[in-house]
């Protein structure tokens, strides 16, 4: 879900662009904000430094070049690593980091502003990745298979927006929204009543505006934020493991309310994957999905 960015900027508020989406942060002391913005823009330079399957330079890349080698690596990367395996295994699957050479192979190889509007050209073949469970990762030592391109884009996004809003409610003592376009995550004591949050994916499309009490967090995946195209098909960026090729457009939106952002993200993406399934992966946790002809089914006491 991308950040509505016609949403009102006051003196509570900081709002940038990262990682190909807005970054918007508010906080409960208008004081504190060019404070807070700075610690959310230094944890997500260290998760990007960590992680990103687009620097060359990255912890992930490294590892990936070991050849199947065990590597050492950081606290943090290891973290995200941790995070990515945790929820493949919550998911049976559906969310899996090993898909990295499958988005590759659909042309999603570089920043995504970079390939927005892009005609790619097709694959001879995309093949299904690796199963999560070839990657191995003792305390700090990790094993990537070799041949094996990670990406920790279902997870690491989401852990950074936790981690971000964690550090300033501890540094600062002020309640915190953390929003990296579909991932918002909230932290300390935040305003009477909580925090207001609209929930919408495209303009148009259908809207809710809940609000989220203190600590909690809500994550939305969508199939139509992040599209390119190639010669007969859109493609989007969330991969069903099992074919290495996008999921099948089951749902339009899902969004879920979590207690961490981390959780959230790991269930709006795995029903995304799991298509008709989905409603049964989600049970009673609130969930608000949205299919292609904007028709919305409500899940777990989400509002109305």
């Amino acid at each position: 879900m991308p950040l509505v960015e016609t949403l009102p900027i006051t003196a509570d508020t900081a709002q940038w662009t990262v990682w190909g989406t807005v970054a918007r942060i508010v906080v409960t002391d208008p004081a504190r904000v060019e404070e807070a913005t700075n610690l959310v823009k230094a944890e997500l330079a260290a998760v990007d430094r960590a992680c990103s399957r687009f620097r060359a330079d990255s912890e992930l890349r490294e590892a990936c070049r070991s050849g199947g080698r065990p590597v050492t690596v950081s606290p943090l990367l290891a973290h995200l690593i941790r995070s990515a395996l945790t929820a493949a295994r919550q998911t049976d699957g559906a969310v899996d980091p090993t898909v990295g050479a499958a988005l590759c192979g659909l042309g999603y190889d570089r920043d995504f502003a970079a390939i927005t509007g892009r005609q790619v050209a097709p694959a001879v073949r995309v093949f299904a990745t690796p199963d999560w469970r070839a990657v191995h990762l003792h305390d700090l030592e990790l094993t990537v298979p070799d041949g094996v391109l990670l990406d920790l884009g279902a997870t690491a996004k989401a852990v950074a927006a936790d981690r971000a809003a964690a550090r300033v409610a501890e540094r600062l003592g002020v309640g915190v929204l953390v929003a990296l376009g579909g991932d918002i995550t909230t932290a300390g004591q935040g305003p009477a009543g909580g925090w207001q949050i609209l929930v919408q994916d495209r303009p148009g499309d259908p809207q809710a505006c809940v609000r989220l009490p203190s600590g909690a967090a809500l994550a939305t995946s969508s199939t139509a934020g992040r599209t390119w195209g190639r010669p007969g098909e859109l493609l989007h960026h969330i991969v069903d493991p099992r074919t290495g090729r996008p999921a099948a457009p089951v749902w339009r939106t899902v969004s879920v309310a979590a207690h961490s952002c981390l959780r959230a993200n790991t269930l709006s993406t795995a029903a995304i994957v799991r298509g008709h399934a989905a409603p049964d992966l989600l049970g009673t946790v609130p969930s608000r999905l949205v299919t292609p002809s904007l028709d919305v089914l409500r899940l777990g006491g989400w509002p109305s």
